[in-house]
């Protein structure tokens, strides 16, 4: 606390005013940070012209901000800060939810469409095309959950890694980490979606 006081040219006691142990300096920073990095996220995706550019530049900005403040980020994410109930938990689930989107999106377009069938009681047909529509949305949506929970973990977990290693010989700079994390991302799910979608149209074409 006294070398924070320090760089921040005030006294410890002053701090201690406002943060009654380091602790709780570190969730207050921490409450900065991540509104940070949440608003840098939301901008990067509201512009970007496809999903894929969507996570290619959250993963561009997660890195560009963890390397312009190491020391901040190391602070903030440790001793057990990634508690839910603490701002880098809520942070954490706050990112999901905004990864899932742009995957949420491209499951969307890669849907296959329904098989024509014809039914003498329209309006019933209508009623089970929604029914069927929203239940595909629904599952659609818990997917990208699931895939938006681990890409986070996996952009945080490789991030530190980079963190770690950076000048060591092999150790890829910023810009390809970024390229490359985002296609190993993107390519393996997107790859599979691509390939049901051909499997299914064959199937109704059998039939």
């Amino acid at each position: 606390m006294e070398e924070i006081a320090t760089a921040a040219g005030t006294s410890k006691s002053i701090v201690y005013r406002y943060f009654s142990d380091k602790t709780g300096l570190q969730i207050a920073v921490a409450e900065a940070v991540v509104l940070q990095i949440q608003g840098a996220l939301e901008g990067v995706l509201r512009v970007a012209p496809t999903p894929r550019d969507g996570l290619r530049a959250m993963v561009a900005v997660y890195l560009e901000m963890i390397e312009s403040s190491p020391n901040v980020y190391a602070f903030v994410t440790r001793d057990g800060s990634v508690e839910s109930g603490g701002p880098l938990g809520h942070f954490l689930d706050s990112v999901t939810h905004l990864v899932a989107l742009p995957f949420a999106r491209e499951l969307g377009e890669h849907d296959a469409p329904a098989p024509t069938v014809a039914h003498d009681d329209m309006a019933h047909d209508d009623m089970a095309h929604d029914e069927a529509a929203d239940a595909a949305k629904a599952a659609r949506d818990s997917l990208a959950e699931v895939w938006a929970a681990g890409a986070v973990g996996f952009v945080r977990g490789s991030g530190e890694w980079w963190m770690a290693h950076r000048g060591e010989p092999g150790t890829p700079d910023r810009a390809t980490l970024t390229a490359q994390v985002a296609a190993w991302l993107w390519a393996g799910p997107v790859g599979l979606l691509a390939r049901e979608r051909t499997s299914t149209r064959t199937a109704w074409e059998i039939r």
